[in-house]
C-alpha cells in the first residue's frame, strides 16, 4: 500500500505493505472483465475475454471450476442470492443459466448481438439482460420471469425495451424490484421500469462511456465509473447527486465499502497503450477515497495493467480486483486498515 500525503499528514502509513499479502489467482488467458462475490462471500466468480468463466474459494484462492459453454468473451455476469444460478453475458450473442454448483448448462438465451450486461432481480425471479448497438440491431433491455419455463424454453421475453440513442455499456438492479438501472455509452445513466417499459429517470452528469455501476450493502448508494476519469456518488432512488471522486486517468470499476467510509476505484491507462509505459506511468494501482470528504487517502499497487474490474467481499474485509494482465488479486486487511481513522 502506498500512503498519499494531503493537508501534510499520512492517511496510510508505509509498512502496511509489508504485512497486506494478496493472493494471485491465474486462470484466465485474456484480460478480466468482471469478478463478482455470491451473497455469503464464500465464492469468487470471475470471468474475462475468453470464454470459461471461473469459481474459487474466496478465502483461499482455490479454483472449483470453470463454467464450459460459450464461444465468445464473458462481458458480465450475476449469480442469485440463493447461489443456486450463475447467468453470463457473452459476445457470442447468447446469455446462458448455469447450475452453480455443477456448471451445468440450464438454459442458453441468445438475441441478434453481443450481450452485454446481465442480473437477476432481488427475488431471483426476473432475469435482465442488455444486448449492444451492433450487426444492424438496436440496443435491447430484454426481461425474462423465470417462473414461466416457456418464456426460456422458446427464448420469448415478457419485456422488451429498445434503446434508440446510446447503447447500454452496464445494467443492474435498482434499490428495490421495481426498475432497472442502465449505464450509457455517452455517460448518461437511467432508470426504466420493467413493468410498463417507461424510463422513470435520466443523468447527465457524466461525458463519457459509463464502465461500471455498483450499489452499495443497503441498496440506497450507486456508484457509477467513467471514461471521463471520475468516480460519482449518487441516491440509488432519486439520482441525486452526493459526491464526485476525482482521478487522472479513466476510472474502470468503483466499490463501496460496507463497514467503512470508503470508496476503491481501478482502472488506469488505456489498455492499447499499455506497452508503451512502465508500470508506475501507466497507473495502475487501485485507490481509496473518503466516501464523505472525497480525498485520496491510500493505494494499492500489484497489477501490470489497467484494473477492470473490482469488488468488495460482502463483509467488507477483503477486496479482489481483476485487470488487463489476466490476474485477480484477492486482498485481506490487516488490523492497521481498521484502526485508521480519517485526520479531519
Amino acid at each position: 500500500v502506498v500512503s498519499t500525503q494531503s493537508t501534510g499528514h499520512y492517511y496510510i502509513t508505509n509498512n502496511l505493505s509489508h504485512r497486506m499479502k494478496p493472493i494471485l489467482l491465474q486462470a484466465h488467458e485474456r484480460s478480466l472483465t468482471k469478478i463478482l462475490y455470491n451473497k455469503d462471500g464464500d465464492l469468487l466468480f470471475t470471468a474475462s475475454k475468453h470464454n470459461l468463466p471461473n469459481v474459487w474459494w474466496s478465502i483461499n484462492g482455490e479454483r472449483l471450476g470453470t463454467y464450459n459453454g460459450h464461444n465468445g468473451a464473458i462481458w458480465d455476469m450475476a449469480v442469485s442470492s440463493d447461489t443456486t444460478q450463475l447467468i453470463t453475458a457473452s459476445a457470442d450473442q447468447s446469455c446462458i443459466i448455469w447450475d452453480c454448483e455443477t456448471g451445468k448448462v440450464l438454459h442458453q438465451l441468445t438475441a441478434k448481438s453481443p450481450v452485454r450486461s446481465c442480473g437477476f432481480s432481488l427475488t431471483n425471479n426476473i432475469l435482465c439482460f442488455t444486448t449492444d448497438k451492433a450487426m444492424n440491431q438496436p440496443c435491447f433491455i430484454k426481461f425474462f420471469d423465470l417462473r414461466d419455463k416457456e418464456q426460456v424454453e422458446t427464448n420469448s421475453p415478457f419485456r422488451d425495451i429498445q434503446i434508440d440513442d446510446s447503447k447500454v455499456n452496464r445494467m443492474i438492479w435498482g434499490t428495490v424490484e421495481d426498475y432497472v438501472i442502465t449505464g450509457h455509452e455517452n455517460g448518461q445513466i437511467c432508470q426504466y421500469d420493467w413493468k410498463t417499459g417507461e424510463r422513470l429517470r435520466v443523468d447527465h452528469s457524466h461525458d463519457a462511456l459509463i464502465k461500471d455501476l455498483q450499489l452499495s450493502k443497503d441498496r440506497t448508494m450507486l456508484i457509477t465509473a467513467s471514461k471521463d476519469t471520475t468516480a460519482k456518488l449518487f441516491d440509488a432512488k432519486t439520482f441525486q447527486f452526493l459526491k464526485s471522486y476525482k482521478t487522472d486517468r479513466p476510472v474502470n470499476s468503483a466499490a463501496i465499502s460496507p463497514i467503512k467510509h470508503h470508496i476503491l476505484l481501478g482502472g488506469g491507462q488505456e489498455a492499447m497503450e499499455v506497452t508503451t509505459s512502465h508500470t508506475k506511468s501507466g497507473k495502475f494501482e487501485a485507490r481509496f477515497f473518503h466516501l464523505i470528504f472525497e480525498e485520496e487517502i491510500g493505494r494499492v499497487k500489484g497489477h501490470f495493467g489497467p484494473i477492470n474490474t473490482l469488488a468488495f467481499h460482502p463483509n467488507g474485509k477483503q477486496y479482489s480486483s481483476g485487470a488487463e494482465d489476466g490476474y485477480v488479486r484477492i486482498h485481506d486487511f490487516d488490523q492497521s486498515y481498521y484502526d485508521f481513522e480519517y485526520d479531519f
